[in-house]
């Protein structure tokens, strides 16, 4: 990395690389997905002519949901480096904490795996002045459900099953319900371990509007950020849970895809009710999300997702990350960047990033309207 560092360097933008290698080094961490078996980086997806830089200058902070990071971490290396001089860091928190954050006035945008609701809207219009926050949705891709059990190479669960095994009702892998969903396993009597996230996450909101909407009677909660149900273990991030599955015997926890094929995590395909069980993946992810609707008014994008769809090769189990920004009343000083770096991330370089990294685009028809939703930004 220092090498490839040594190469970029030009007079012209000495100091402006200097800032960008140093994002992109902090970036090659245990929690990074942007490197091939070997260590090294992969391939930019982006050209310079990709990414138009327009009046893009100096810091851009944006923070929240972790399960954009992988993303977010690809768009960042690929944009500074066409765009000297600028620097855009995102901190990979929670969606939570990211809401919190935007409506402090701390960031030009923050991420979210689920749409603002109406208290934190009327809370941003403080910050946003003559406006309010709204919802553009930039990254999707399926919530995998992670497993580590000893010998079992292959496992199928259905709605109800995977409610009540994260509900603590089901704790023994050769459950009768577990074993009628896979005839012809072995399956041990290991005691299942459930992970969940400790913090407010989008990924554990949207994991609960598919259990709520999937099998009502075996999960009674409301979908919130925060966990609801009893028993199982936290760990912090979607890193987190993913870690802890990775090293558990008799493990179950679920995070985005990425996690998942970076570590080599064993996932679960899903019974939808289709002929045949799903398996999560970029593809058919999209196969679900682009039965999308937009569910928000005027500038905001906000989706209402099907999370009981039965179409054949639709993976249930998806989530659409949001940018957050004000619609009006952003920062000057940084508003220029905020489109500039938006308006990659939702171009046809930006979403084929995803595509190449086990998340999901945006449908096409939605990502036009957001790309007009950006433009308009004041």
């Amino acid at each position: 990395m220092k090498l490839q560092r040594k190469n970029m360097l030009r007079a012209s933008a000495l100091g402006a690389l200097v800032v960008s290698g140093a994002l992109v080094l902090t970036a090659c961490g245990s929690d990074d997905n942007t490197k091939t078996a070997d260590g090294s980086a992969k391939p930019s997806a982006a050209a310079a002519g990709d990414i138009k830089c327009d009046a893009a200058k100096g810091k851009l902070l944006a923070s929240g949901s972790s399960a954009q990071k992988n993303a977010v971490d690809l768009w960042v290396k690929n944009y500074m480096a066409a765009c000297s001089g600028v620097e855009v860091n995102y901190k990979s928190s929670s969606s939570g904490e990211g809401i919190v954050a935007f409506n402090q006035g701390t960031v030009g945008f923050a991420g979210s795996d689920s749409a603002l609701k109406p208290d934190a809207v009327e809370e941003s219009k403080k910050v946003c002045t003559g406006g309010q926050g709204i919802n553009l949705p930039m990254v999707g891709g399926p919530i995998a459900i992670g497993f580590n059990v000893a010998g079992v190479d292959k496992l199928t669960l259905d709605a109800p099953t995977l409610a009540n095994i994260f509900n603590d009702k089901i704790k023994k892998w050769d459950d009768e319900a577990i074993k009628k969903l896979n005839p012809g396993v072995t399956l041990p009597s290991t005691a299942i371990q459930a992970f969940h996230r400790s913090e407010d996450s989008g990924t554990t909101e949207n994991l609960g509007k598919y259990l709520k909407a999937a099998a009502p009677e075996a999960w009674t909660y409301e979908a919130a950020k925060k966990w609801p149900a009893p028993g199982g273990q936290a760990a912090t991030g979607s890193a987190g849970v993913a870690s802890q599955v990775k090293a558990v015997d008799g493990a179950i926890g679920y995070f985005e895809l990425s996690y998942a094929s970076s570590q080599s995590i064993k996932t679960v395909d899903v019974n939808t009710g289709a002929a045949a069980p799903v398996k999560a993946s970029s593809e058919t992810a999209s196969k679900a999300i682009a039965a999308a609707k937009i569910a928000g008014t005027g500038s905001d994008l906000a989706l209402k997702l099907d999370y009981t769809t039965k179409a054949e090769g639709a993976y249930p189990i998806v989530l659409v990350t949001y940018e957050v920004v004000c619609d009006k009343g952003n920062k000057a000083e940084t508003l220029p960047t905020v489109k500039s770096f938006l308006n990659y991330t939702a171009s046809d370089a930006g979403q084929k990033v995803l595509s190449e990294n086990g998340y999901a685009p945006i449908p096409a028809e939605i990502n036009a309207k957001v790309r007009e939703v950006i433009n308009s930004l004041s």
